[in-house]
């Protein structure tokens, strides 16, 4: 991946996915494991875990209210509308992060 050798990680990293039917099919697996990377254990269809997946959702539901009606559009308003999300919307989703993770211990889940 591009983004993991321009952060220069070289082996101290884990790459994480939410284990969506994509992401654990064979042809997948086998392209990571030809990588020899680390892949966290994550809960299947747990993606809400990860605050990212917050952002795309608030990000998805803005632009579509846009109602864009062709790709440049769409991404001008992508663009835009991730420029409005507040930095106190991402310091949340950081700070409850940890209480989530352990709810999803507690319940075995």
């Amino acid at each position: 991946m591009r983004s993991v050798d321009k952060l220069n990680l070289v082996d101290h990293w884990i790459f994480q996915q939410n284990n969506d039917p994509k992401h654990t099919s064979k042809s997948t697996k086998a392209w990571l494991g030809k990588r020899c990377w680390s892949v966290l254990e994550w809960p299947s269809q747990s993606p809400d875990l990860n605050p990212i997946e917050n952002l795309w959702w608030d990000l998805k539901k803005a632009v579509a209210a846009r109602k864009p009606s062709n790709i440049t559009e769409l991404e001008a308003f992508a663009r835009e509308e991730w420029a409005k999300i507040p930095l106190e919307r991402c310091k949340k989703l950081v700070s409850t992060y940890r209480k989530h993770l352990l709810e999803v211990i507690k319940t075995k889940g």
